[in-house]
């Protein structure tokens, strides 16, 4: 595609403040150095103050938007549409980038509305609906959600995909029509300035750092902690993040019963995140799908080896045995065995396991070549 002859008004919608510096921070600047006009929102939280102003130092408006991350109010979601289209006439852009589901699904329904706005989806994690069981109410939520993306996406120029089981599974339920073009990347990228390698933590010491939800695979980690301080008690285990309101979020009542057990010890929600990844040996994300997981890609950048699942999004970021072990997920055993197979190797081990990490970061998810291959494709 060739690029535009005049700058563009660019508009990336999200669906948490922080997000929009955390995870695409290197995205916007890039539009700004190409000489586009620049918008991004999201919903106010506790952290949009604060964006707004990180924001502002780059000459990047933060517009406020009436938008619930989770939740499957069909009252709330219609305003929440109604007022993506007030946004969207608001700032008449060229161009609508939105991630997350309700950004994608609600911004690409509002566009289409209107008219005349090109239209590119990201789909960084399917979330709570496509994850498998859950019984009848979220089989329910499946469809609807599988009917509003097919709706939205009708309307995309492209839509990126951060792992090839997502972009497998939504062409084959039709949800992205064949005259749309589906590309993959390689997730939103990790910043290899901001996450430099450390050096290895001595100490045996891992650590979660995530939303607590079941669907991220934290209750299969205490478990697995449990099970393998019954044979190593000095190894430590760390628990970052916060509760989450998601219907498959854990409980206060719960995560105070680990953490009075001595089982984990609970972090909070984690910022910045370099000194706690500094300061583990291995980094585990038992998660049951993602879309590429950015706390996994900042392990790797800050060379540590890694322990995740043969799940999508999340097997990409891990060579078995090269820079750290698989696992099947919703399997707290087999998670117990790589963490005690990683404690039981012999440093020189864990230290080539540790390069390979920082190897596969630069080579494949260095954040610049995420977003050139973005720009090229949108011709921005």
């Amino acid at each position: 595609m060739d690029r535009p002859k005049e700058p563009c008004r660019v508009l990336i919608i999200g669906s948490l403040s922080q997000s929009l510096v955390n995870f695409r921070g290197s995205l916007l600047q890039s539009l700004k150095r190409e000489g586009h006009e620049v918008f991004a929102a999201a919903p106010w939280d506790d952290s949009a103050a604060d964006i707004a102003v990180r924001l502002g130092k780059w000459d990047i408006p933060f517009l406020p938007v009436c938008l619930s991350r989770s939740g499957t109010n069909p009252v709330s979601d219609w305003h929440a549409l109604q007022a993506l289209k007030r946004l969207l006439r608001k700032v008449s852009p060229d161009v609508l980038i939105s991630y997350t589901a309700k950004p994608v699904i609600y911004g690409g329904i509002a566009a289409a509305s209107i008219g005349g706005i090109r239209f590119f989806p990201m789909i960084t994690g399917l979330g709570y609906a496509f994850t498998e069981g859950g019984g009848a109410k979220r089989r329910m939520l499946r469809a609807v959600v599988q009917a509003l993306y097919r709706r939205s996406l009708a309307g995309a120029e492209a839509v990126f995909f951060q792992n090839p089981d997502d972009e497998r599974l939504f062409c084959d339920l039709g949800l992205v029509p064949e005259r749309v073009r589906s590309v993959r990347v390689h997730g939103s990228g990790v910043d290899l300035q901001a996450f430099s390698p450390v050096p290895l933590e001595a100490a045996p010491v891992f650590l979660m750092l995530s939303r607590l939800v079941t669907d991220k695979g934290v209750r299969e980690y205490v478990e697995a902690a449990r099970l393998v301080k019954g044979r190593f008690p000095d190894a430590v285990f760390r628990l970052g993040g916060g509760l989450d309101p998601n219907p498959a979020g854990v409980k206060a009542a719960e995560l105070r019963e680990w953490v009075d057990s001595g089982v984990v010890e609970y972090l909070g929600d984690v910022q910045p995140v370099q000194p706690t990844l500094a300061g583990c040996r291995c980094y585990v994300l038992p998660s049951y799908r993602e879309g590429t997981p950015r706390s996994v890609l900042e392990a790797l950048a800050t060379g540590r080896p890694v322990i995740t699942t043969d799940a999508p999004g999340c097997r990409e970021t891990v060579v078995h045995g090269q820079n750290g072990f698989l696992v099947q997920p919703r399997d707290a055993y087999a998670l117990a065995e790589a963490m005690i197979r990683l404690l039981e190797e012999p440093d020189s081990e864990v230290e080539r396991m540790a390069l390979a990490s920082l190897a596969l970061a630069r080579d494949k998810y260095d954040v610049h070549k995420v977003n050139a291959r973005l720009l090229e494709v949108m011709g921005l």
